[in-house]
């Protein structure tokens, strides 16, 4: 079985984040605690590590994954055009459970799927996804699930779901904590796409732990 490292303890910790690093250069799988739900994740810039990812969930190339990035300067190196009011979603709720749609630059090698020239980012709060982030990039970061599964809140599910398909498995303790009461235990899934178009507005593909009208009220509009 593929060894579950308990983050809580600063030897365990060292150990799996270094293994952690090594796994994601490899091409290799790695489930990881965010502050919505743990999370499975791929080096986004190795096509074969995505195939890996997706087929570990079950899913093909018509579901994405979103990537996850260790700030926001990240956001300008991955994204065509960042409209103003993305910039103060970010500053308003990253890091967090905001997951934002735009277009991705086009000089990027990089095969996430079917994904219409877009990418999905998020910048996590949680102090172990962003370390590893710093230090691998950006991440290709699906749901620690199986397809049609509740998303995993705690390692061992993520574990008892996807075995051995994973190499290291990073164990923070409980997910979401930070977003008790929330509708969703997911990010909220924005997609700015049509601020780019005239008139153009967002859309919230899936509702989460950010809620619609939080969203609103921090671009001034109204859905």
């Amino acid at each position: 079985m593929a060894p579950i490292y308990d983050c809580s303890d600063d030897s365990e910790l060292l150990t799996g984040m270094r293994l952690a690093r090594t796994s994601i250069g490899r091409g290799e799988l790695v489930v990881i605690p965010t502050d919505t739900v743990y999370g499975i994740a791929a080096d986004a810039f190795q096509p074969k590590a995505v195939d890996r990812l997706l087929a570990a969930k079950g899913r093909g190339r018509q579901s994405p994954p979103p990537v996850l990035i260790p700030g926001i300067p990240t956001l300008d190196a991955l994204a065509e055009e960042v409209p103003d009011e993305v910039r103060a979603l970010v500053a308003a709720f990253w890091p967090g459970g905001l997951t934002i749609i735009l277009p991705a630059r086009s000089s990027l090698a990089w095969d996430l799927g079917e994904t219409r020239g877009t990418v999905a980012l998020r910048m996590p709060s949680n102090r172990v996804a962003l370390e590893l982030l710093s230090e691998t990039g950006p991440l290709a970061v699906s749901s620690a699930n199986l397809t049609g599964e509740p998303a995993a809140v705690i390692a061992s599910e993520a574990e008892r779901m996807l075995g051995d398909s994973v190499a290291v498995y990073l164990n923070d303790g409980p997910s979401g904590t930070s977003y008790e009461g929330a509708a969703e235990p997911g990010s909220t899934i924005v997609d700015a796409t049509g601020l780019l178009k005239p008139d153009g507005r967002i859309r919230i593909v899936r509702h989460g732990v950010i809620s619609d009208e939080q969203i609103y009220a921090t671009i001034g509009g109204a859905p």
